[in-house]
């Protein structure tokens, strides 16, 4: 799998993980303000941010192959002397 594709498959995932665990971030804190037993927010919050932070990385991994993409696929550009940038 090229970089291109990983970056266009880690990025936008990531960004859906990430909302998906901000909403449940939500439904944790809900549970919590309507006085659920504690055992019960506490191991929603804990799984909600367990899925914030698996978007997080994700989203980075996306990240990290999209530079690799600029730097290793697309032809690099010559700058005012003539020296390949960096």
């Amino acid at each position: 799998m090229t970089h291109k594709k990983k970056w266009l498959t880690f990025a936008p995932a990531g960004l859906v993980v990430v909302g998906l665990g901000t909403c449940l971030v939500q439904w944790a804190a809900d549970k919590k303000r309507r006085k659920a037993p504690t055992s019960e927010w506490v191991a929603a919050g804990t799984a909600a941010l367990v899925v914030l932070n698996a978007g997080l990385s994700l989203f980075g991994r996306g990240v990290s192959e999209g530079v690799l993409y600029e730097l290793k696929e697309k032809p690099q550009e010559m700058d005012f002397y003539n020296v390949p940038r960096m």
